[in-house]
């Protein structure tokens, strides 16, 4: 039997985490959700290396980051994608990120699943991590899948927003903002944690204020700081207790004022939309 329990769910009532799997309970949520962030895993945990602060270190990130099958990563993707229109509203979005290691299989997916692909973002880092590897170009970008959940039902795009944010200038495909920095891993430390500057801009593109939105595979729960910056709820369903920890120091982090509004001055585009 499934347990529907919230591990943990703030004082405020604006951020919830699950532990479990996500293909498991995502159906309970009903089309409730307005916007779904996926950070799925990469499966790049093959005993390879790479180099981190200086040092050269395992590219091995745990047993969640490992699969041993490829035609399992299509099956695996294809699974947690049809569950999440069950939850999505019928005017609602599923942004998910990742690399040319799986991206190709999650629009594949998304297609076989009946979504409609609205755009495939490229994040271009600003700072992108070193390289180990002398033979080929340095790896600085990664992907974002913007599709809806109806191929006939529109969804909500905050296009004048956007316009704002951009300088008066239509936002391209391509966003050029840094990987995640040092102040926000002050209250600990995740392998593939995204930065603030980056979901702040998803969720900013197609939610409204106390809008509800979704993680699949919160980790350190970025989607759910962002949200709650912006003042929207959070869900988030991940499945190990060292990282929901970790998400609730940081949900407690905000809680107080002053460190919310900090962090909300270090965010690029609420910096510009502030102006």
């Amino acid at each position: 039997m499934v347990n529907l329990k919230p591990y943990y769910t703030s004082s405020d009532n604006e951020f919830t985490l699950y532990k479990n799997d996500c293909s498991e309970i995502l159906h309970y949520f009903g089309e409730k959700i307005d916007l779904i962030f996926a950070d799925p895993p990469y499966f790049l945990s093959n005993g390879g290396n790479t180099i981190q602060n200086g040092k050269i270190v395992s590219v091995n990130k745990g047993k969640w980051d490992e699969l041993d099958e490829i035609k399992g990563l299509y099956n695996f993707n294809l699974k947690w994608i049809t569950q999440c229109r069950k939850a999505l509203k019928i005017n609602g979005t599923l942004w998910i990120s990742g690399t040319n290691h799986n991206i190709f299989t999650i629009i594949q997916a998304l297609k076989e699943s009946g979504y409609k692909i609205l755009n495939v973002i490229t994040w271009q880092k600003t700072n992108p991590p070193p390289n180990f590897y002398k033979k080929i170009f340095l790896q600085s970008v990664e992907y974002i899948v913007f599709a809806r959940r109806e191929k006939d039902v529109t969804h909500n795009f905050n296009y004048d927003l956007l316009y704002k944010i951009n300088n008066s200038k239509r936002m391209s495909d391509v966003w050029s903002l840094p990987a995640v920095q040092r102040w926000e891993k002050k209250c600990g430390n995740h392998p593939t944690q995204k930065p603030l500057n980056l979901l702040s801009r998803i969720i900013l593109s197609s939610t409204k204020e106390e809008e509800i939105v979704l993680d699949p595979f919160s980790g350190s729960a970025t989607t759910g700081i962002a949200s709650n910056l912006l003042n929207r709820k959070f869900i988030g369903i991940e499945t190990s207790e060292e990282f929901l920890d970790y998400s609730i120091k940081r949900k407690e982090e905000i809680i107080n004022p002053l460190r919310k509004e900090e962090m909300l001055k270090k965010i690029k585009d609420i910096k510009i939309l502030s102006m």
